[in-house]
């Protein structure tokens, strides 16, 4: 029976975990946290449940695959709801917009601020969709290991037909003319960690993605997907070892031998690394052993942008609230000028809100609201210290959301919890706080993403959002799939 230890327990550690213990491989998760989930975290303070980490659910077959692997129903594990009204758009200029999968909706939501942008829906919604089709057949399903998979006659017709050197403000600008819709699906290039005007235009996917094939929730929190991977893992025999740090990854002759942690060295025919592949690289692997991937190498890619994350138990409900909720800032661009350029948090950024309790009221006292407010920032640099800012930043935000009609908000906080990228940074191994690894602002980093399969060492591997196919729950959760197939096939 061959051992697998895979480091990091996030959504692609276990799905990998699970797929490799359903087909008999003796698998061990080391995880340096206390709890497992990576980036998906979960913080229950004073009735209060927060959800750190990805709170927009898609592409649930990804979630599905992962049982069925097992011989198992998902629904003995999981429940999911569809989210109607699924992200409540708020425009400066004092529009709203629902997000819907009803096209008629849609068209008349956009037609109250413009005429000819609603005309252009019907059209933008064919193209997102046929460029998610592209990426489901050609890109999403296959590791693209070897050179077989990247040169071929389908795959190059494939980067021909997807326009891969047109950004995505370039695409939205040949459809809308109005700054609320190239703002509304703009946004989906912060998915990939990205700005609109240097992201390619296949990310505009996420129009039909979202929009048509809906937006879900998951009873009890997103944290329940995590803790149905756990149990279903440890039902397969999978041993799960928390609150124990990998130091290194032993390599001998150009091979894994095993895994260095405080308890000792953990052998092993196999690693899978699930973390942050720049950081495995530079922290876990002396740069003797990966010639293709030197320090100097690895520090040219750009990381993408991170999250500065305000946690609010407030002891008020608002009704105009949904379950996803977005503010647009005047000058939405502004932003990744501020966080790409500058790299300093942007002076009026747009404000997500996740507001859960709106779907499950059990997530919040009675009465009461939970909310998740996310605001895209930059890296970490050493010029800019966001411990010294945060609390400031802070107060800015509260203001700036009540000045948008979520009035006495801050007398109403009964709970307060400030996340820095440098927080991220040091619970999830994140390369420089950057959720999702390298940004996707150039050609090279959104079609080339470091492989899953290690070119200088022997029977390591890599899954999660900073390896091929890239990030979003339901992409990693597909990567843990893939990279087990590919160990199995081999």
């Amino acid at each position: 029976m061959k051992k697998v230890i895979i480091i990091g327990g996030g959504l692609g550690g276990l799905s990998c975990a699970i797929s490799l213990a359903a087909n008999g491989y003796q698998v061990t998760i080391v995880e340096k946290e206390a709890t497992l989930g990576g980036k998906l975290k979960r913080i229950e303070e004073d009735g209060y449940t927060f959800d750190l980490g990805p709170s927009t659910i898609t592409m649930l077959s990804a979630f599905e695959e992962v049982f069925q692997q097992a011989g198992r129903k998902i629904d003995d594990y999981l429940h999911f709801y569809r989210i109607n009204n699924m992200t409540r758009h708020f425009f400066s200029d004092g529009h709203l917009l629902d997000l819907t999968d009803k096209t008629e909706e849609m068209e008349q939501q956009i037609s109250e601020y413009s005429i000819s942008d609603a005309k252009q829906y019907r059209a933008f919604l064919e193209h997102s969709q046929k460029l998610y089709r592209i990426s489901e057949k050609r890109f999403l399903n296959t590791l693209l290991l070897r050179w077989q998979d990247r040169i071929n006659l389908h795959l190059l017709k494939s980067f021909v037909q997807i326009k891969p050197f047109t950004s995505m403000t370039q695409s939205l600008s040949s459809f809308f003319s109005h700054g609320n819709s190239q703002a509304l699906f703009g946004r989906y290039a912060t998915y990939v960690g990205s700005a609109p005007n240097q992201a390619p235009q296949i990310f505009t996917m996420m129009a039909f993605l979202e929009g048509k094939l809906g937006i879900f929730g998951v009873t009890g929190g997103t944290y329940s997907i995590v803790s149905a991977f756990e149990k279903l893992a440890v039902e397969l025999g999978v041993t799960i070892k928390k609150s124990c740090e990998v130091h290194k990854i032993h390599v001998e002759s150009a091979t894994v031998k095993g895994v260095e942690t405080a308890e000792g060295l953990f052998e092993t025919d196999l690693v899978v690394a699930n973390g942050d592949a720049l950081t495995i690289y530079q922290q876990l692997i002396d740069e003797a052993h990966r010639p293709s991937m030197t320090n100097r190498k690895l520090a040219s890619y750009e990381p993408s942008l991170s999250g500065f994350v305000l946690l609010l138990g407030v002891s008020k409900q608002y009704p105009q609230l949904e379950h996803h909720n977005v503010f647009f800032p005047e000058n939405y661009q502004e932003e990744f000028k501020d966080i790409f350029t500058k790299k300093q948090l942007p002076d009026n950024p747009a404000i997500y809100i996740c507001y859960s309790g709106k779907s499950e009221e059990s997530l919040a006292p009675t009465g009461h609201s939970n909310l998740f407010i996310l605001i895209n920032a930059p890296y970490l640099t050493e010029q800019y210290a966001f411990d010294q800012v945060k609390n400031d930043y802070a107060d800015k935000i509260i203001q700036t959301l009540e000045k948008k009609g979520l009035s006495n908000l801050r007398q109403n906080i009964m709970y307060q919890k400030i996340i820095t990228p440098g927080d991220l940074a040091a619970y999830s191994g994140a390369h420089r706080g950057a959720i999702y690894g390298m940004s996707s602002n150039t050609f090279t980093q959104a079609f080339s993403k470091i492989k899953n399969k290690s070119k200088d060492i022997k029977n390591l591997w890599f899954v999660g959002g900073s390896t091929h196919p890239g990030g979003g729950t339901p992409i990693v959760t597909k990567s843990g799939q893939l990279v087990a197939k590919e160990i199995m096939r081999e």
